[in-house]
């Protein structure tokens, strides 16, 4: 697949997708959450569901979110676009005259990793951007699923996947999960596909996990496990994978990029901060405990706990 510059198409598209935002919105707020399997991603005691970017170029990142991942507006401000699936809030866009631009070993986003309900809806979309000529930058079987990866416009690394079922998936004697990184058939999920005319991505698609790039693994082990609770459910060379519910992880860290990098500062574009919600209150007052005793600042806003986490990226704690 080889890409095509699509910035003015997408600029152009751009005046047209905002000018539809107000009556999405209202559709979007008409439409009933998805009720997901009890085994999801989304339905264990602790999960991703939003994750907060800085662009430069908003109303160009935001049609190419909406063009080529299916996503639907929800919400527009001033200075940015909340994006989503079935009314459901999944990623907000924001811009600022003076975001510096991330290094590429900064610590932050590696990738927001979009779950499809399953493999027929990950095909469908492959086909989708097969179509239109959208680049790919990796296509892996992780046992535990079938991922395929690409960028957004701005660098911004994303995954769009799905799960294999759970009586799949293979639990080791230490309680971690089997997860590989095997070459995945793209032209066979291809062919198999559905490839009419395609409307977006799914009722029942949501953040699966998000991927992020630190400066030190021991350390996301202290703070991912040690002081958030998530469990420690696989480890690769410089990579840690956490969960809770036994999912195979609902965030991950890694050091690839980023082995022993400064914290973030406040002001890049890329990953402004991203929410954990925890089904069980307890459990995010056990969590915020701890950061009390660590002397990480939290601050409390009704059922949101919002901090800046070792490496200088924002996190909310949600119930």
């Amino acid at each position: 697949m080889t890409g095509i510059d699509r910035r003015d198409f997408l600029k152009a598209s751009a005046t047209v997708a905002l000018a539809t935002g107000v009556a999405m919105k209202a559709h979007a707020e008409s439409t009933t959450m998805t009720d997901f399997p009890a085994t999801h991603a989304v339905a264990m005691p602790a999960y991703v569901d939003h994750s907060h970017l800085v662009v430069r170029d908003l109303p160009m990142v935001s049609a190419w979110y909406q063009a080529m991942l299916g996503l639907k507006p929800i919400e527009k401000t001033a200075s940015g676009e909340v994006l989503g699936v079935g009314g459901r809030p999944l990623l907000t866009l924001t811009t600022s005259g003076n975001a510096a631009q991330a290094p590429h070993n900064a610590p932050g986003l590696f990738h927001t990793a979009f779950l499809m309900p399953d493999r027929a809806e990950l095909g469908r979309w492959l086909a989708h951007i097969a179509h239109n000529n959208v680049p790919l930058q990796g296509a892996s079987d992780h046992l535990v699923s079938e991922a395929i990866y690409l960028g957004d416009p701005e660098g911004n690394g994303i995954e769009v996947y799905r799960d294999r079922p759970r009586e799949e998936w293979t639990y080791l004697q230490d309680g971690m999960v089997k997860m590989a990184t095997l070459p995945l058939d793209l032209q066979k999920l291809y062919d198999e596909a559905d490839k009419s005319a395609w409307s977006g991505m799914p009722d029942g698609s949501a953040i699966g996990h998000i991927h992020l790039q630190v400066s030190d693994i021991p350390q996301a082990n202290a703070f991912f496990r040690d002081v958030l609770g998530l469990d420690l459910m696989a480890t690769y060379p410089g990579a840690s994978f956490f969960a809770s519910g036994k999912y195979h992880h609902h965030v991950a860290a890694n050091i690839w990029n980023s082995r022993g990098a400064p914290r973030r500062e406040g002001n890049m574009t890329g990953l402004a901060d991203y929410t954990v919600h925890f089904n069980d209150a307890a459990k995010l007052e056990k969590a915020v405990a701890k950061l009390d005793e660590l002397e990480i600042p939290t601050t409390r806003n009704g059922d949101v706990v919002s901090l800046i986490d070792p490496w200088g990226i924002g996190l909310k704690l949600a119930v």
